[in-house]
């Protein structure tokens, strides 16, 4: 090997030397960056004319495991959709309570379940009527609270899905850009690793709202399509469609038209079911809120209301009321028909004729909701047959539960326990996704940056650049000797 080939091996082992430690300090610098993948510098021997010439950087390449990569972005996916159905039906479960809290809605029933019985057996006393207008009341505040409580639900997750979809939108098109890019870059030669890096990142932030396969096409580009096969971006990226709403009733839904779906390009999509392609991540949670797990809890809520306004105004109970009159309980004042059962439990009211505050009068508690004057203050056989109608076991007219006999108390247990199982089923589901998701996590990091090794990687990176220092240094030594005996 002549001097000027020693030396030329020499520097180019420099070079090579130094842009491994330049990037393993990236590495380093950016083991916890969202997005980043570990970079390897690509080394071959340089040979000139079949004589080799040390050595020389082929490129940077990023260190991904593909297949874990879409694992653990499925499983982020179907976190975020669990991790949000198990936040509202643990609203619904504190709306509506638990048997043992106050204000509850059992400690509300059981409340006015007292107040007749007292007053039942002391109906000359108004302080007892009082107790019986003030607990109805509020059972029928409490289930308007809870009413509220699930159409506030509602109302959020239409104005999350708008966001959702502004998101989604925003980020396919800077998706766009970056293919558009790469195919630049990589035509011309350049290093792609910060591109590559962040269009992980973007994807990433796709794949939590809807569940996506990554295709990868020619020059470095991808395409991504749903799990369900629908493509999102492929050249060009889809644009998502939504109306968000200001506030959500419980009359409101898709078939009626109060509500947005969804579209893409213009054309509309099923938002439940197995055709729809966004079900798997926080968008298809966000719709099976409001249209589904809200809508059959406010169902649950109007069969409830239903029931107590019906035990309450069947006929012959109240011998004062004419065939069509409102019972104690009313709808929004007047009477219930069955064909509007929908948001009932909100609209639930007692009955003005017997309530001081809306001006009426306590002793029609007693009397008859349609007398006009006070009867005998020691008559209690209509609130013992209040009473009765209350804790009675009857049919249910609602479709909301199976069908069945039961007391009033039976009904609002059932209520409160399937809040409380569809609670518990969904926490539990959300621990396994997030268990999954915290596995495929730690494994792809496992498999990205560990500093230890990286440290240990500079030590070898340090003595190869000091042995091609001294290379250098040694042929400096060798031109300065025949220098001088040149002289």
């Amino acid at each position: 090997m002549s001097i000027t080939s020693a030396l030329g091996s020499a520097l180019t082992g420099l070079s090579a030397a130094s842009r491994q430690a330049e990037i393993l300090s990236s590495n380093v610098a950016n083991a916890t960056t969202p997005g980043y993948a570990r970079r390897v510098v690509g080394l071959s021997a340089a040979v000139l004319a079949g004589t080799g010439q040390g050595v020389q950087v082929t490129g940077i390449s990023r260190d991904v495991d593909i297949k874990l990569l879409g694992e653990r972005r499925l499983a982020q996916a179907g976190d975020g959709d669990r991790a949000l159905r198990a936040e509202f039906l643990g609203r619904v479960e504190q709306a509506l309570g638990t048997p043992d809290s106050p204000g509850s809605l059992a400690a509300r029933l059981a409340a006015f379940d007292t107040a007749l019985m007292e007053a039942a057996a002391r109906p000359d006393a108004l302080a007892r009527l009082s107790s019986v207008a003030s607990t109805a009341t509020a059972l029928t505040q409490g289930l308007a609270a809870a009413t509220n409580s699930i159409q506030s639900a509602r109302t959020t997750a239409d104005r999350r899905i708008g966001e959702e979809v502004t998101k989604l939108n925003s980020t396919l098109s800077q998706l766009q850009e970056i293919n558009a890019n790469l195919r630049s870059f990589t035509g011309a030669g350049r290093d792609i690793s910060a591109l590559l890096d962040e269009r992980q990142r973007l994807v990433d932030t796709i794949s939590t709202i809807i569940p996506v396969r990554e295709v990868p096409r020619e020059m470095n580009q991808i395409a991504l399509f749903t799990a369900g096969g629908a493509p999102l971006l492929e050249g060009f990226p889809v644009t998502f469609g939504f109306t968000p709403v200001h506030t959500v009733t419980p009359e409101m839904s898709q078939a009626l038209g109060g509500l947005s779906g969804i579209t893409i390009n213009g054309r509309p999509y099923d938002t439940a079911g197995s055709g729809s392609p966004i079900l798997g991540g926080t968008l298809g949670a966000l719709f099976a809120v409001r249209d589904e797990l809200a809508v059959t809890a406010q169902g649950k809520l109007d069969a409830v209301a239903r029931d107590l306004v019906e035990r309450f105004s069947s006929a012959g109970l109240d011998p004062t009321l004419l065939p069509g009159d409102p019972g104690l309980f009313t709808d929004a004042g007047g009477a219930f028909v069955a064909t509007n059962e929908t948001g009932l439990a909100g609209r639930l009211r007692l009955n003005a004729a017997a309530d001081p505050v809306q001006g009426g009068a306590l002793f029609r508690l007693r009397d008859g909701l349609g007398a006009a004057t006070e009867g005998p203050p020691g008559n209690g056989a209509l609130l013992s047959e209040l009473h009765g109608a209350l804790s009675a076991a009857r049919p249910l007219a609602s479709t909301a539960f199976a069908a069945g006999t039961r007391s009033f108390a039976a009904l609002a247990g059932d209520v409160m326990s399937d809040a409380s199982a569809l609670r518990l089923s969904a926490q539990a589901e959300q621990s396994f996704a997030a268990a999954k998701l915290t596995a495929l996590s730690d494994l792809e990091a496992q498999n990205g940056i560990d500093t230890d090794q990286e440290m240990q990687a500079l030590l070898v990176i340090e003595k190869n650049y000091s042995a091609n220092a001294k290379v250098i240094q040694a042929v400096s030594d060798m031109i300065d000797t025949l220098i001088r005996l040149g002289a």
